[in-house]
């Protein structure tokens, strides 16, 4: 129980810096808290945002932060929320967006900020990067593995001989009844297909 005092204390410590500006999501992550984990209720989470927790509830309704639910159906919020919540209070207060601005604004932000952890965790790879189409239609990183690598070089090099086409005679009359008699496959020469690409 004493741990998990601790791991709230922790939390809360770092939405307080998210709020403040002193942190980032990004930071946050990078050094283990999990952005997502629902720990916050809703009077926590309008303490440390600075909001009215009925303006929680507002926001909750019109999309602009949607907590997480236990099972009783209680709001739960997550770093993110807390980050997003201090966002939206900010541009409202601050800056005088409405909040069809706001919702825009934040969806903006944060396709921005996955844009920005797929590029950093990319460059991170060290190494070439394979794509493919996904189910849905968007292209997906593939992990490249040294298996895989190897069998595709070793694919390149394999070779199989396929049996070629005959050279045909000039004439209509005795190409027809050379097709007659035999298939274009069954001659002597061969042909050299390397597998592969």
């Amino acid at each position: 129980m004493a741990r998990a005092n601790q791991i709230r204390q922790l939390y809360a410590m770092c939405a307080t810096a998210l709020v403040m500006g002193r942190a980032d999501l990004d930071g946050a992550d990078d050094v283990g808290f999990d952005i997502e984990l629902p720990i916050f209720t809703v009077g926590q989470a309008a303490e440390l945002a600075g909001i009215h927790p009925q303006t929680l509830r507002q926001y909750d309704r019109l999309n602009l932060v949607r907590p997480q639910r236990t099972d009783g159906g209680a709001r739960r919020y997550c770093l993110r929320d807390i980050a997003r919540l201090a966002r939206a209070q900010r541009l409202s207060q601050d800056e005088g967006i409405n909040l069809s601005g706001i919702a825009r604004i934040l969806s903006l932000e944060e396709e921005n900020r996955q844009l920005r952890r797929e590029i950093k965790r990319m460059q991170s790879s060290g190494g070439e990067s394979v794509f493919a189409a996904g189910r849905d239609g968007n292209i997906v990183e593939v992990q490249r593995s040294n298996r895989a690598r190897l069998w595709r070089n070793a694919i390149r090099r394999e070779t199989r001989e396929l049996p070629g086409r005959p050279a045909f005679p000039s004439s209509r009359a005795d190409k027809g009844a050379r097709a007659a008699e035999e298939s274009p496959y069954n001659d002597d020469s061969k042909s050299m297909v390397l597998w592969g690409w």
